[in-house]
């Protein structure tokens, strides 16, 4: 992969990584403070983690074009582990994550998203949004809650409501900024970047009493950071729930946004490769002091329209933010919590596939809109892995539901219409069409219509329609073939699909019992009139 990625590499190439890594740190910056604050953590935990996450996962991704760091969606299911266990829990439920992320590259699962419903995969996203906003309320309004889940927090706010105005007025102007920030400034100064330069202006020029960011450290060890000795039995036992949380999401979030990227740029993504990246980075990241990372798709696609050629870009950005680090520290530790707060609003509205949810509204999906808002309130009110399983469990259902239903039609065999002169050996012949599954839900429904075909002289079944059929529904054929033969009646099937045709020769051979076989109807209806 890299020999092809490098080959022909030349100084206008490297200009271009660097010139999209530097406008990807631009990106970056502000969100990596925010998401590190949102998580629970703090600014210095979400820098960290861009910067390692940058370096090594963007060194072994499975595409040139992922950007990794922390996300949004990460961020929400850790304010409330970070609740129960602490930032040590955070670490240790990282360390493990990034061990089953590595284990499910090298068994090669990278498939395994495919298995998500779209709608299931729409829910937890618009419910890790909603998490994320309702976990900025406190630093927006400059309100303290009190809680370990978004409703109790809520709750604790009929007890205690006393908003900051001064935090408020600031956090409004930013969020103002941010939304009516016009795009073709984007492209040489972020909004999210002018937003925070703007806020911390404010602050620092009229002396705002707000919260701010606090101590951002110099070095990449920071003191919060996992030691090999706190790994015990007991606390990995704790975090174990949700390092599978965070583990399923860092492989949600990379290969969804490798897909999208790699129809972006044209050149598919490694799934497998980009999996053993991201264990590699999530196991390396807490004994740095940073949080969970995954693939970012706001600053891959950002990192793909400036130009990104190889893998450099990434690279660059994370030494880009190195930089602003060390050189920064000062400055970035005046950022109003305010205005983080209101970046993340807007990333959270933002965050919600508003087009992909109209389109379900539009077409007037119930079942879709039943999974997405299912798989959403439980992504709130749950966690991310009980969501996904419950999403992944009513869509089954759902589908059962809906392949139960099969259309079964009988018509006399006219050999008059097919201008053949009538036989008295077809007068009392029919064929029965099937359309759809056969299989135990739908098996009672054939029952009964052959039920009342028992006193016919002949019987064809057309079964183009049907592309499965399980042991229920042979049995249904096996007790009819038994009645058949007491009465005398000829059985013909016709255009079975392969996998009917072997279930049905397995359960002929069992019965010792062959009826004609042809390929179409036609064919079965020439050789009996000629019979």
């Amino acid at each position: 992969m890299l020999q092809e990625e490098f080959r022909h590499y030349s100084g206008k190439k490297l200009q271009k990584d660097l010139l999209a890594g530097l406008t990807v740190a631009a990106v970056a910056l502000p969100l990596a403070l925010a998401f590190g604050v949102s998580s629970g953590a703090d600014a210095a935990s979400g820098m960290i983690t861009a910067i390692i996450a940058g370096v090594v996962i963007g060194s072994l991704s499975g595409g040139f074009y992922q950007i990794s760091g922390p996300t949004g969606a990460m961020a929400a299911i850790l304010t409330g582990l970070i609740a129960t266990q602490g930032l040590t829990g955070v670490l240790a439920a990282t360390f493990l994550a990034g061990i089953f992320l590595l284990l499910a590259g090298l068994l090669k699962l990278g498939n395994l998203t495919s298995f998500i419903p779209a709608p299931v995969i729409t829910g937890f996203t618009s419910g890790i949004a909603i998490i994320i906003a309702l976990g900025q309320i406190d630093n927006f309004l400059g309100t303290t809650s009190s809680g370990d889940n978004p409703f109790e927090k809520i709750m604790s706010y009929t007890k205690n409501f006393t908003p900051n105005g001064t935090t408020f007025f600031l956090g409004m102007i930013i969020l103002l900024v941010m939304i009516f920030y016009p795009k073709k400034w984007s492209k040489t100064l972020p909004a999210s970047l002018a937003a925070i330069i703007l806020g911390t202006l404010l602050t620092f020029i009229l002396k705002l009493p707000v919260a701010t960011v606090g101590k951002i450290p110099t070095s990449l060890f920071t003191e919060n950071r996992l030691h090999f000795s706190s790994l015990n039995f007991s606390l990995l036992k704790n975090v174990l729930t949700p390092a599978i949380s965070i583990a399923m999401l860092g492989m949600i979030e990379s290969l969804l946004c490798g897909a999208s990227a790699g129809r972006m740029t044209g050149k598919d993504l490694n799934s497998n490769q980009e999996l053993i990246a991201q264990g590699v980075g999530n196991i390396i990241l807490p004994f740095f002091g940073g949080i969970p990372a995954t693939a970012a798709i706001a600053r891959t696609s950002v990192a793909i329209k400036s130009g990104a050629k190889t893998r450099l870009a990434g690279i660059f950005h994370a030494l880009f933010l190195l930089l602003s680090m060390l050189l920064l520290a000062p400055v970035m530790s005046q950022i109003p919590m305010a205005a983080l707060a209101s970046v993340l609003l807007v990333t959270s509205w933002k965050m919600h596939e508003w087009e992909t949810i109209k389109k379900m509204i539009r077409k007037k999906n119930t079942t879709a809109l039943l999974l997405f808002f299912l798989t959403m309130f439980s992504t709130i009110i749950f966690d991310l892995s009980i969501a996904i399983v419950i999403g992944i469990i009513f869509s089954c259902i759902f589908f059962i539901l809906k392949s139960a239903k099969i259309s079964i039609t009988v018509e006399k065999i006219d050999w008059a219409r097919m201008n053949l002169s009538q036989v008295e050996k077809g007068e009392d012949w029919s064929v029965m069409y099937i359309s759809g599954p056969l299989f135990f839900m739908t098996a009672n429904q054939l029952k009964k219509e052959l039920d009342n075909l028992v006193n016919e002289k002949g019987l064809i079944f057309s079964l183009r329609g049907v592309p499965n059929i399980d042991m229920t529904a042979l049995d249904v054929f096996s007790d009819y073939m038994a009645v058949a033969k007491e009465n005398g009646q000829t059985l013909v099937f016709t255009s079975m699909q392969p996998e009917v045709k072997t279930q049905c020769h397995k359960l002929w051979e069992e019965h010792s019992y062959k009826p004609y076989e042809y390929p179409t109807v036609a064919h079965a209806l020439h050789d009996l009139y000629h019979a």
